[in-house]
């Protein structure tokens, strides 16, 4: 497919990259990066002429918004908007609804997997739209990634994206407090790890990611909590949660909460930065109240 490639930066790049590897045609912009091996446009305008697919990975709902007002016009009929983004609900319906005015399809297909999976081209994809757009999508997906979920109409890949970070976010929280408690009680890491993992405490904050070094597999503990998923990145995400949760009325007390907690990691507790399972340390250090 002639493909273009709007927001190159460290989860556009390697996606697009990957496209390229797989015999794609792929034209990119991008206001601030200039990967090498991707052919660069002069506007998001120029990336999205004649393309068969054009894919938006920016970083909010409002610039989403801005780039594809000034792409559409000049987006071929019949071709397909492919937001994978992460933004608000609302913003993600809006754009598919201006897309199918002028005769475009449209899918908003948010990702898991973080910077590893665009890599290595293991990303989840949670789509949202048309049957037939998910379908002319879906040779890009099984390119991109490794599994693709079509999940409903419009706006519902990024329900399901940031229904998914906040049982994450809600989780990780969760076990960072019960591996300080479990330091404090004098019950040792592995010991913890080898109960809970098999446990019905088990989850994949646990099992797959575990905040604590040396335990369970390799994660970003490992690394210094250099991130896979950075904390800013969870802030934004239960954000866009909670923001959801206002406008249909949805009581969400643990979101909220976790949403808080991030908010002081990140914004007064030097967590920017640092992977989101950094909240280990943080209550490591902390006495109740």
């Amino acid at each position: 497919m002639k493909i273009g490639f709007i927001g190159l930066g460290n989860m556009g790049a390697p996606m697009a990259h990957n496209l390229i590897k797989a015999g794609h045609d792929v034209t990119g912009f991008d206001t601030a990066a200039t990967p090498e091996g991707i052919t660069m446009a002069a506007s998001a305008a120029e990336a999205a002429m004649g393309a068969d697919v054009v894919i938006l990975m920016l970083p909010n709902g409002e610039i989403v918004q801005k780039v594809a007002d000034a792409i559409i016009d000049g987006m071929l009929k019949g071709s397909v908007l492919l937001d994978c983004s992460t933004i608000d609900v609302a913003s993600a319906r809006a754009v598919a609804a201006l897309a199918r005015s002028h005769g475009l399809g449209a899918v908003d297909a948010p990702v898991s997997g973080g910077i590893g999976g665009a890599q290595a081209g293991t990303l989840t994809f949670m789509a949202g739209g048309a049957t037939d757009d998910f379908a002319r999508v879906k040779p890009l997906f099984d390119v991109m990634g490794a599994r693709a979920v079509h999940c409903g109409p419009s706006g519902n890949g990024q329900a399901a994206k940031i229904c998914n970070n906040m049982i994450l976010g809600a989780t990780m929280i969760a076990t960072c407090e019960s591996i300080a408690l479990a330091d404090k009680l004098g019950l040792g890491r592995q010991e913890m790890f080898d109960v809970v993992s098999t446990s019905s405490g088990q989850s994949w904050s646990m099992n797959t990611y575990c905040p604590a070094p040396g335990i369970g597999p390799t994660s970003p503990a490992d690394n210094d909590y250099r991130p896979g998923f950075a904390a800013e990145l969870m802030l934004k995400d239960l954000r866009l949660a909670m923001e959801a949760a206002e406008q249909v009325d949805a009581d969400t007390p643990m979101g909220a909460r976790a949403a808080e907690l991030y908010a002081q990691f990140v914004e007064n507790e030097d967590g920017a930065g640092l992977d989101f399972s950094a909240m280990l340390p943080r209550f490591e250090t902390r006495r109740r109240g």
